[in-house]
């Protein structure tokens, strides 16, 4: 007895034991449900055990780049891993649908037959594979169509569909446009990469990371409760690019690269007024011969301007009052100094007497002289006058790269003898095409330098969050007498000097040619035969009122050196495309024409449909009830309608109605109709009123 006892407490023991044990884990379980607690795996101080926990990074999307009308330059895509895990579809759907949805992978996807895709779903099937990959980087649009085909549209738990594994790549929808200038953010292990447009205005781009909890569980880390922290999506840059003049500058210095055999070119295209560059291009060759942009010489690369330079040498010789456009000077075509000499490019033959505003207009080299002889023994006072137009300094401009420029002063270890004369001309003097665009785009803003901008304004959704105006560097560079002179001398060089060939047949254009030896890649000149050279073109246009200035630049071209055949002639190519599709350029169509007052005449038609419109539009008419089909006239201030008879059993009259009306009204007499032509029906081939006969074909002619 006692020994039956025993056994029966100890039953007893055990079953209550289970049914604590059970609680405990009950309720173990439901504390973790709402509790969520540390990141710990331990028993704490209570002697309570924690499953772990995390607070998580939920990246934000990162903001587009725009352009001026709001055009994507740089925009974030999403791609989805595709997996299925094949184990957690039903045996019978499996087996019925199997064929179908392989079919539909096979559609979608064609690099697979639909037997290879069936055959690798069932050895994942019974491998028991849970993650069997279906597609990498499936775009937003293949994931909608994966969710409705066979199988996969009953969800990820019946249909196994895994696609939360998402992907962002920043894309540049129109490739290698403006590629380096709108740049990239490369994030290192010590430090990050900002470049170009992306760089620049990353913190705006990138948006505020949000916060979530997540919990281990068996299967891995799970999201538990409310996002502590809502990600805010990246703001959007609006820059001042315009696409279509952007896409024009890119075609025409590429065009030229290749027909020069060039190495490298670059073109900038600015807003006269603002400051705002609305096209920056720079392509280098590669060594398979190829041009892409590989880094941003327009804002990045010093080189010596060459003859472009010689604009800030008038302008100096002018305000100082060295010198008129109309004083005679000598363009011997070889000036010396010292052990050094110049040659004119017309092989040092000379240009004989001529005025400064030929000597400017020809591109002659005797500016080396002019300059030496006025500023000789002060040659302190050039490079002070050079410094008040703002040559010397940085522009300051937002984007990473811009280098001071390489203005050498008197008493310096880089000053010498010939350092005036040789500056005078574009030497000895080092700056970025940019920095050389800005003195002439301030000469086109008659005399106010203004900051080159890339971006207008930054927005995040509607609301502006930061706005860029223009920012007046200096407000006059130099006295309204000399911006007249030098402005004239710019026309001038088109008109009727080295730019001649560069004429537009709508508008005139004001600029100045360059051509410059530039250091090989050995660092040293070279001989006669293996100089290198750079040619370039400054100007803006339309000369009388400027709207745009521009500098292209192209080095190292294999057929011709100078500047106004190699980068002249895609300046020229520029303005007129500019030119041709602006609005700003042209009046509006008819604007002076004289507006009709005649009132407008439907075809005829459909009662209810035609009186509907005029009554929809204002328009008056006369009418009287009847026929469900009138016709339509003018009557001086208002719209006359007639009833158009159909008599039942015949065919009706549908000359004058549109092509939709007749074959209803045809069709609906018992007729077949064919139609041929646009507009209104001009004639038909059964005579109106012939008797009906069933099915018969008429053919409609619309003019």
């Amino acid at each position: 007895m006692n020994a039956k006892k025993d056994i029966f407490w100890r039953a007893y023991l055990i079953y209550f034991g289970f049914v604590v044990l059970m609680l405990i884990v009950l309720i173990k379980t439901i504390s973790i449900q709402f509790e969520g607690g540390q990141p710990v795996f331990m028993s704490s101080t209570d002697g309570n055990v924690k499953m772990p926990t995390r607070t998580v990074k939920r990246s934000p999307r990162r903001g587009q780049i725009l352009d001026a009308n709001y055009t994507p330059l740089v925009t974030s895509i999403s791609f989805f891993d595709i997996h299925m895990d094949p184990t957690v579809i039903k045996e019978k759907i499996f087996n019925e649908q199997i064929g179908e949805l392989c079919t539909a992978l096979t559609d979608l996807y064609p690099n697979k037959s639909a037997k290879e895709y069936e055959l690798m779903i069932r050895k994942g099937r019974k491998r028991n594979s849970r993650y069997l990959l279906i597609k990498k980087k499936a775009t937003n649009e293949e994931r909608k169509k994966l969710k409705e085909m066979p199988i996969f549209k009953l969800g990820q738990l019946k249909g196994g569909l895994i696609d939360n594994q998402e992907t962002i790549i920043r894309k540049r929808p129109h490739g290698e446009l403006m590629k380096r200038t709108l740049g990239y953010v490369r994030e290192g292990e010590k430090d990050t990469l900002l470049v170009g447009i992306e760089g620049a205005y990353n913190e705006y781009l990138k948006g505020v990371a949000g916060e979530q909890i997540e919990q281990k569980i068996s299967t891995g880390w799970k999201k538990i409760g409310p996002i502590t922290r809502e990600a805010v999506e990246g703001a959007n840059v609006v820059t001042s690019i315009n696409k279509e003049i952007q896409e024009v500058a890119h075609t025409e210095l590429l065009r030229q690269l290749k027909n020069q055999d060039a190495k490298n070119g670059c073109v900038i295209v600015m807003d006269v007024k603002t400051g705002f560059i609305k096209a920056i291009v720079n392509l280098r060759r590669d060594k398979n011969g190829n041009y892409n942009e590989a880094y941003n010489q327009a804002i990045g690369t010093k080189e010596v301007p060459g003859s472009t330079f010689k604009l800030a040498s008038l302008m100096a010789l002018l305000e100082d009052g060295k010198l008129t456009l109309t004083d005679k000077v000598n363009a011997a075509g070889v000036y010396k100094f010292y052990d050094r000499k110049l040659k004119d490019s017309n092989y040092g033959r000379g240009y004989g007497i001529i005025t400064v505003k030929e000597a400017f207009e020809k591109s002659s080299n005797v500016f080396s002289q002019m300059v030496n002889d006025a500023y000789k023994d002060e040659p302190h006072k050039f490079i002070d006058r050079l410094k008040g137009f703002g040559i010397g300094d940085s522009l300051g401009i937002d984007l990473a790269g811009e280098p001071n420029p390489t203005l050498y002063e008197p008493g310096s270890k880089h000053w010498h003898g010939t350092s005036l004369p040789w500056m005078a001309i574009g030497y000895e003097f080092l700056q970025t095409p940019l920095q050389t665009l800005a003195l002439y785009n301030a000469v086109a803003n008659n005399g106010t330098l203004v900051k080159p901008q890339f971006i207008q304004e930054i927005r995040r959704g509607n609301d502006i969050i930061k706005s860029c105006p223009p920012e007046v560097l200096k407000q006059k560079i130099c006295s309204e007498s000399t911006l007249t002179d030098v402005q004239s001398c710019l026309e001038g060089v088109v008109k009727q000097g080295t730019g001649s060939a560069l004429k537009s047949a709508f508008f005139d254009i004001a600029g100045k040619t360059g051509t410059a030896v530039v250091l090989n890649d050995d660092l040293t000149y070279g001989s006669t035969g293996e100089k290198k050279y750079q040619a370039s073109f400054a100007g803006y246009f339309p000369a009388q009122d400027p709207i745009y200035s521009c500098i292209v630049v192209i080095s190292a071209p294999s057929k011709d050196i100078y500047g106004a055949k190699v980068s002249g002639t895609v300046f020229t190519a520029i303005a007129n495309k500019v030119y041709a599709s602006s609005f700003k350029y042209h009046d509006p169509v008819n604007s002076k024409s004289i507006q009709s007052t005649a009132l407008p005449i439907s075809k005829d038609g459909n009662r209810y449909d035609l009186l509907s419109s005029y009554r929809a539009l204002n328009i008056p008419f006369n009418a009287t009830e009847g026929s469900p089909w009138i016709n339509t006239h003018s009557a001086g201030d208002r719209v006359a309608i007639s009833t158009r008879k159909v008599v039942k059993g015949t065919v009706p009259n549908v000359i004058g109605m549109t092509a939709k009306d007749a074959v209803f009204l045809l069709e609906n007499e018992g007729l077949s109709v064919t139609v041929k032509g646009y507009g209104s029906v001009k004639h038909q081939s059964i005579t109106p009123r012939t008797a009906i006969q069933h099915g018969v074909l008429i053919e409609l002619i619309l003019d």
